[in-house]
């Protein structure tokens, strides 16, 4: 069975974001970490597939 999860965004300013549902309209993103942070803090992670809407 496939496991279907939802990714919850609530960045405005990104295009793939439904600011309707605050979900993320990709299948699926990529996560990777901040440079040089080692916190072990759920902030040390950044959404890479974050793209800015055209203004």
């Amino acid at each position: 069975m496939e496991k279907k999860q939802k990714i919850n965004c609530t960045v405005k300013s990104c295009i793939y974001n439904d600011n309707e549902h605050k979900e993320c309209d990709l299948e699926a993103i990529i996560v990777t970490p901040i440079k040089k942070c080692n916190t072990g803090k759920a902030d040390e992670s950044q959404c890479s597939s974050y793209k800015c809407i055209e203004k």
